[in-house]
Formats: C-alpha cells, sequence, structure tokens
C-alpha cells in the first residue's frame, strides 16, 4: 500500500482524478447500480465548523427527495438540530427541497457522469 499522501486528501475529487478515470467509474457505476446516481459530495474549502464526512463519493436512489438527502448528510456529520448547513449544486445554486435527485441530476450532472456538491454551514454564494 502506498504511503499516506496528505496533500491528496486536500484536493478536490476532480483534481485527484482524471477525467477519463472519473467518465470510466461512472460508467462502471452506472453498469452494475442502474436506479442509483453516483454524488460527490464534499466539504467547501473554507468551511471551518462542519465536520469532514467520511465519505465523498455516495449513490443515491432516483425517487430520494432533496430534503431526505439532506437529513441524511445531516445523520452522517451528527448536526445538532440547531447547526445549519447549505447544501449546494455543482454551479454554485441551491436546488428546490421538493425535487428529486433523478431531476436534479438531470438538470446539474457533470460532463464525466457525477453530480457534484458541496456543503457549508453559511451561505456563499458570489464566492
Amino acid at each position: 500500500m502506498p504511503p499516506f499522501d496528505r496533500q491528496l486528501q486536500n484536493k478536490r475529487f476532480k483534481q485527484r482524478k482524471s477525467f477519463a478515470t472519473r467518465k470510466q467509474e461512472v460508467a462502471g457505476i452506472r453498469n452494475k447500480f442502474p436506479n442509483k446516481i453516483p454524488v460527490i459530495i464534499e466539504r467547501y474549502e473554507k468551511e471551518k465548523f462542519l465536520p469532514l464526512l467520511d465519505k465523498t463519493k455516495v449513490l443515491v436512489p432516483h425517487e430520494l427527495t432533496m430534503t431526505q438527502f439532506v437529513a441524511i448528510i445531516r445523520n452522517r456529520m451528527a448536526l445538532l438540530p440547531t447547526q445549519a448547513f447549505y447544501l449546494l449544486i455543482s454551479n454554485g445554486g441551491l436546488a428546490s427541497m421538493s425535487l428529486t435527485m433523478a431531476q436534479v441530476y438531470k438538470d446539474h450532472q457533470d460532463e464525466d457522469g457525477f453530480l457534484y456538491m458541496t456543503y457549508a454551514s453559511q451561505e456563499m454564494f458570489g464566492c
């Protein structure tokens, strides 16, 4: 096993893997799990209060709503009810909480096939 590279850990998913590798990963995932959506969820790089998630790559059912997805992420981070966080789609916008993950994926998937999301504890529009 190669030595752990801390600088590699600090890089975004897109910086750690080439486009071809990411596209190949999505093809394999979609082939094996056709009813799941591959999502990359990363913490905003200037975030100081929210913990890191144990996984950045998750598979989400098509029919899951954004509200349900946010609840799952809140539980994984073990946030208190008083702690707020924002889940931004790859283009920096917020998705409607009533949309299903399939709708969000259809509208916002990256050219490599992943749906990229960023979470932060405060609004960061215009960054």
